[in-house]
């Protein structure tokens, strides 16, 4: 088993991007998924100019449907979630608005690769996941129908958080700067834009905070920590993957 998951791994690995593979892949499928809500929403009801004017309109553009969102397996309140707990993780990778996934994809790209360089591909994409999944479970508790990468994004910064925690060296404290200036920008967005959902932001930096005090802020340097790190990076996936084979089955089951 150890073998065929190294090999599966390194097979895989010669496909994706050298360096932020795995950011990369999420910066991929969270813009295919928005692709294919988008045009999902524009074979419905055409294309629509943002209602609102100003700021507000621009946040608008590109808005997606929320019953297309709510197929595709956006985070609903706690008894439905329960019931079909893909929704934890097909939210991670929906976004609402051009202006939405914009946003959080400028962030990932800015602090992900640091992240997958310190904790490797495997550990990150297991961080991403989960520190999403925590995010949508406080606020499915708090009753909301939410899409978007941003408690994930706020995860990897809770567990920046951790690994800076107590660090005098010129370095952690740049980089600690860096985390407060997101979290800073984000707290704002939250409180001046109506819906953006605060409680998937505080389970995720939370979540975050707890996975970064937990795990050894360094690449896998044995095989056996190489070994585990593999299995969580591909529980993940396979978590991904078979959220997103439910939601293709539920779709094709409603057309027929």
């Amino acid at each position: 088993m150890t073998f065929s998951i190294a090999a599966a791994s390194r097979s895989l690995g010669s496909l994706m991007p050298a360096t932020s593979p795995a950011t990369y892949g999420i910066l991929t499928l969270s813009c295919l998924l928005y692709g294919t809500s988008l045009l999902w929403t524009m074979r419905l009801t055409g294309f629509q100019m943002p209602g609102g004017g100003g700021f507000f309109g621009l946040f608008n553009l590109g808005g997606i449907q929320t019953d297309v969102l709510v197929k595709l397996g956006a985070s609903l309140p706690l008894p439905y979630d329960l019931a079909e707990p893909w929704r934890f993780v097909m939210a991670v990778f929906l976004h609402g608005s051009l202006m939405h996934i914009g946003f959080n994809m400028w962030v990932l790209m800015d602090i992900g690769p640091q992240i997958e360089e310190v904790y490797g591909s495997a550990r990150y994409f297991f961080i991403y996941v989960v520190t999403g999944a925590g995010g949508y479970v406080l606020s499915s508790l708090r009753g909301h129908v939410s899409v978007g990468g941003s408690g994930a994004l706020l995860g990897l910064i809770g567990v920046l958080l951790a690994l800076t925690t107590g660090r005098k060296s010129t370095s952690m404290q740049m980089l600690r700067s860096q985390i407060i200036r997101w979290l800073i920008y984000i707290l704002i967005f939250g409180l001046v834009f109506p819906g953006i959902d605060n409680w998937a932001h505080f389970g995720g930096l939370a979540t975050g905070y707890l996975l970064g005090k937990l795990m050894a802020a360094r690449p896998p340097a044995s095989g056996d920590e190489r070994t585990r790190a593999y299995l969580l990076g591909w529980a993940s996936a396979l978590a991904v993957a078979a959220s997103f084979a439910v939601v293709a089955f539920q779709i094709l089951r409603a057309q027929q």
